[in-house]
């Protein structure tokens, strides 16, 4: 019976988790965007610098809020940060990988691009708890007591 329950308990804590990963992605491309518009409209930085201090700027956001509330980690970690920046990174270029390759299947790039976020997003999270915050679930993949 106890070995139920906690099985039902670490499987509510991965959707609980993905939800909460999900909420944060969202998040991330609304500073993005916010982030984006100040600086080429606002600082007139060019379009690239804009968009490549965007993308890090929300980078940082998402890795504030995925310590602090989807993994609770506890306290905030450069090395953690940099392997999300790492994660993202290679969400970003599977991202941009899938929408090329989708367009030039004469896949319409906009459709293409949600496949590609989607795929980044799968990436992204699969590297967000297996590498990044990968300690601080311990006790989804401990086993149950007896």
């Amino acid at each position: 019976m106890l070995k139920e329950v906690t099985a039902l308990h670490a499987k509510r804590a991965k959707t609980a988790r993905l939800l909460k990963f999900s909420v944060v992605g969202c998040s991330g491309v609304l500073v993005n965007t916010a982030a984006l518009y100040f600086l080429s409209r606002k600082l007139h930085l060019p379009l690239a610098a804009s968009s490549a201090v965007a993308v890090e700027i929300a980078v940082i956001s998402n890795y504030v809020l995925n310590e602090f509330w989807t993994f609770a980690g506890g306290a905030a970690s450069v090395t953690r940060l940099a392997k999300f920046n790492i994660a993202s990174l290679a969400g970003l270029g599977v991202n941009v990988l899938a929408v090329w390759s989708l367009a030039r299947l004469d896949m319409y790039y906009l459709i293409a691009n949600l496949f590609g976020v989607g795929i980044a997003f799968g990436l992204n999270y699969i590297l967000s708890t297996a590498w990044v915050w990968s300690r601080a679930l311990w006790y989804e993949i401990s086993p149950a007591p007896s």
